[in-house]
């Protein structure tokens, strides 16, 4: 039966209004279907809805696609077209044309001078997709740009992303259109700012996106911190440590005992290690428990060639260059591993995928594997699934799955397999999980004499051009999961005759939703094909969900054990992951949650005060009352000296001779006396200046810079304290809780210290107007 059969029949009504407008845009000529732009935009603005005009765009945009590229896009791509306009997540097979079904949507969103972008999983792509299909959008008269470079250190200036995202088309990655958006989002004045409010998004591959990467925030790193000496004291204490003693661990999670928490106090000589001013020390401990206990080599990072640790994408097998943990846990892995301990980077701006995509009025997403996750993204993003047909009924023979003890007989049986395959010349696309796995299935086919491709996901551009061979007759190609992920593979001349693709999956996956696009690489738009998955009791998402020392009796052959036990253990293992996964999403969005409401308040501040607005003396008055009430509240017994420091510190470097009378036990006096000193240095700056607009401007520029500071440290903080209450799991501390209850407190800091420095700022700063008129500002 077909999956949302509901939501296709109502996709097929709005279909057929498109088909009927055909014959009459294939009428049109050149300049007429073009001239149609001008048309719809006058008739959205006058007020008609895009909803009211989409059989009319995507029946002028098929025809474009068909005069300009060559191609019409076939029934079932409209109503995937329909469908993301309408805001699904569209399931489309792979091979199915999700790049140019993706033309129409964002032609009618592009209509509204709004914008529409299209995000993709990497550079590669988001060029190619640009490039091939850039010339039918400005046939229609849009402006289109890709906002990304071939070569990754090759940036864009400011000024270039303003053209780019001033355009009505944009084609970028998810990472760059993150990062921009915090970069955007941290100038210093508006003229800096090169972004617009966001309007429509569709997410390729969006299974991948909003799942796969949701967990893992994007940071901005800025001003190195002070470097710490604790991280070899951490390292050595954690080496000390009895497992189920003094530490538990459970899947990814690991945690003190209290006997290891007194054993911690004890060591370093406190006697409260979760107090306040001990928060460094065990911050350390839980960033070296973790590094020790849990972050495993070979999986989760390498030693690069450089001798630096590498972190390796789950997902992918990529070695990701230049990303590094945040909070301090890549410097306890560096110790772990006897390495130079590299700069620990203050986080100046952060924000996770979840949080990120839901900023946008209207998203909408493709892949070839999402229905399977339908629950999660309905619970995390509010969005549904539909289940797009297939153009052709699909002829790819999907086997059942072989079971072994262990990855000798594993691997054995997936090289004669391969082996029988290419003896008749059928193309093998060989897909595993890790980079590991396919240096040995290399060097097998080597020994075999058989010649074959290695794509472990490390270049794709390079990997897209060589996997659009692997459907060649005698192709042997051997692949992690997400190499070559978005390109197409298909089948060379004699190929269809002899079965198509062959697709061979070595190891357990690390979901049902990657296994099913390895399938899909086989059997594009109605091609034969071929699929087998081959498993064992060492796959790697085995060892990670069960103690391996109780499976290790079936692995030695010590004792027999039936294939459909195998079968439970390993696909049981997948499930543990999958629910692990999601946990860890809910998770990481819970604790993005504090940071997602604090940013919106910083952001919606700076951009006031960024598109003119300023803080009158009155309003600056009422702050200055409130910082002089905590200065009289925290000095009970104060002094003429405090009270000078005070003055000096935060109002006027010049000392008065007026507060040699004033009694200091009347503490509205000295109120009243800090409030006059306030005013009458204001107004002083204000004569300086001598212009209202300029005083304006010297405020705003003093607010941004107290609020950046202070901000630069909250978002800091923060991500230094989630993984220390991550390891509060012990004495039955929940650690969603503690952070939240934390991050509110420094929240409450922040907001004082915003105060204390917007005034010291103003106050203290020498300000001028020079020749041009223009501010010169030094703050204090």
């Amino acid at each position: 039966m077909q999956k949302t059969r509901r939501e296709v029949k109502k996709l097929k009504k709005i279909l057929q209004k498109v088909k009927r407008l055909g014959p009459a845009f294939e009428a049109l000529s050149d300049q007429e279907l073009s001239a149609k732009t001008v048309e719809f935009r006058q008739r959205n603005e006058k007020g008609e809805s895009l909803n009211s005009l989409l059989p009319e765009a995507f029946a002028a945009m098929c025809e474009a696609d068909k005069r300009v590229l060559g191609m019409f896009p076939f029934d079932v791509q409209i109503m995937a077209g329909i469908a993301m306009h309408l805001g699904y997540l569209a399931e489309m097979n792979t091979g199915e044309g999700k790049t140019l079904t993706a033309t129409l949507p964002m032609y009618l969103n592009g209509l509204t001078k709004k914008g529409a972008i299209l995000v993709t999983n990497n550079e590669y792509l988001a060029l190619r997709d640009s490039q091939e299909m850039g010339p039918a959008y400005e046939f229609m008269g849009l402006s289109i740009a890709a906002g990304v470079k071939r070569d990754e250190d090759d940036k864009f200036g400011n000024d270039e992303k303003k053209e780019i995202y001033a355009k009505d088309i944009v084609y970028t990655t998810h990472s760059a259109l993150g990062f921009d958006y915090l970069i955007n989002n941290l100038v210093k004045s508006a003229d800096e700012r090169f972004m617009r409010e966001f309007n429509f998004i569709i997410i390729d591959e969006a299974d991948s996106v909003l799942l796969d990467s949701a967990s893992t925030p994007l940071v901005i790193s800025g001003a190195p911190r002070v470097q710490s000496n604790l991280y070899d004291l951490a390292d050595f204490f954690v080496r000390t440590l009895q497992k189920d003693v003094d530490y538990e661990v459970e899947e990814k999670q690991v945690w003190f005992t209290e006997k290891g928490l007194d054993y911690a106090e004890e060591y370093f000589g406190v006697s409260n290690i979760f107090a306040p001013k001990h928060f460094e020390i065990y911050r350390h401990l839980i960033l070296a428990l973790r590094a020790h206990k849990i972050i495993e080599k070979g999986t989760e990072y390498m030693i690069a060639d450089n001798g630096e640790v590498a972190l390796i994408d789950a997902a992918s097998g990529r070695m990701l260059k230049g990303v590094k943990l945040r909070g301090g846990q890549h410097q306890a892995i560096e110790c772990k591993e006897n390495l130079k301990i590299t700069q620990e980077n203050r986080s100046m701006a952060s924000i996770t995928y979840q949080n990120f995509f839901s900023l946008f009025p209207k998203m909408a997403g493709m892949s070839g594997t999402i229905y399977d996750a339908k629950d999660e993204l309905y619970n995390v993003y509010g969005k549904k699934v539909v289940v797009i047909p297939t153009n052709n009924p699909i002829q790819r023979v999907d086997c059942q799955d072989w079971y072994f003890t262990d990855s000798k007989k594993q691997f054995e049986a997936a090289i004669k397999l391969a082996l029988k395959k290419h003896e008749s010349g059928q193309p093998v696309l060989i897909v595993t999980t890790m980079i590991s796995d396919t240096e040995i299935l290399s060097a097998l086919l080597t020994k075999e004499g058989v010649a074959h491709s290695v794509l472990n996901a490390n270049n794709a551009f390079w990997e897209a051009e060589i996997i659009k061979e692997a459907g060649q007759i005698g192709a042997m190609t051997v692949a992690t999961s997400m190499a070559g992920r978005g390109t197409d593979i298909k089948l060379g001349p004699g190929v269809k005759k002899l079965g198509g693709l062959a697709v061979i999956g070595v190891g357990r996956m690390l979901n049902v939703r990657d296994e099913r696009q390895a399938r899909g690489r086989a059997g594009r738009q109605g091609d034969p094909g071929y699929s087998r998955f081959i498993v064992s009791l060492e796959d790697d998402i085995v060892e990670k969900a069960f103690d391996t020392e109780k499976l290790q009796k079936y692995i030695d052959g010590k004792k027999r054990i039936s294939e459909r036990k195998i079968k439970s253990i390993v696909n049981g293992a997948q499930r543990i992951n999958e629910e692990l996964g999601e946990a860890n999403r809910k998770s990481a969005g819970d604790y993005d949650l504090v940071l997602q409401l604090e940013r919106k308040l910083m952001y919606d501040t700076r951009n006031e005060l960024l598109d003119g607005g300023t803080i009158a003396k009155d309003k600056l008055m009422e702050i200055a009352e409130e910082n002089a009430d905590l200065f009289i509240r925290s000095n009970k017994k104060l002094t003429r000296s405090k009270l000078n420091r005070y003055l000096l510190d935060n109002v006027s470097y010049r000392m008065e001779k007026s507060s040699a009378g004033l009694d200091l036990k009347k503490k509205k006096k000295v109120k009243a006396y800090i409030l006059s000193r306030v005013s009458a240095s204001y107004d002083e700056k204000r004569r300086d200046l001598n212009s209202d607009r300029a005083m304006d401007d010297f405020v705003r520029v003093a607010s941004l810079s107290a609020i950046d500071d202070a901000w630069v440290e909250q978002v800091d903080y923060l991500q230094q304290l989630q993984p220390a209450v991550s390891g509060r799991s012990a004495a039955q501390r929940n650690p969603i809780y503690e952070y939240q209850a934390e991050a509110l407190e420094s929240f409450r800091k922040m907001e004082r210290d915003i105060k204390k420095n917007m005034l010291r700022n103003i106050l203290l700063s020498e300000v001028s107007l020079d020749e041009k008129n223009k501010l010169r500002i030094i703050l204090p």
